[in-house]
């Protein structure tokens, strides 16, 4: 079985970790949207640096933490996306839609 968590941080910040996937993408959507709920800053920083693999389900996943932090007024910054994940975006159209990090130059 696939293991996978997503941790509330300081400052707002999403810890996503593990394999990303459909087994484990339903535990992880209702525990980011809890985490989005409860927080109170005024940006979302998700984290994908410890993102082991990722199908499909991790990019749905990241749509679905910015919509329910955009309905709460705060903005969203993803960083630290791996290449599997920045891969299906680009190929889906979605490098435009997400609101990625590129630490070497800031926001994309």
């Amino acid at each position: 079985m696939s293991e996978a968590l997503v941790e509330g941080g300081a400052d707002g910040e999403l810890r996503l970790s593990g394999v990303l996937d459909y087994q484990t993408g339903p535990t992880l959507r209702r525990a980011g949207q809890d985490l989005i709920r409860k927080g109170k800053t005024r940006r979302v920083l998700i984290d994908c640096t410890a993102v082991e693999k990722s199908s499909s389900v991790g990019l749905s996943l990241l749509l679905a933490f910015t919509r329910d932090a955009m309905a709460t007024g705060r903005e969203v910054l993803i960083v630290g996306m791996p290449e599997d994940m920045r891969e299906i975006a680009r190929v889906s159209g979605l490098l435009d839609v997400l609101a990625l990090a590129d630490e070497a130059r800031g926001a994309v």
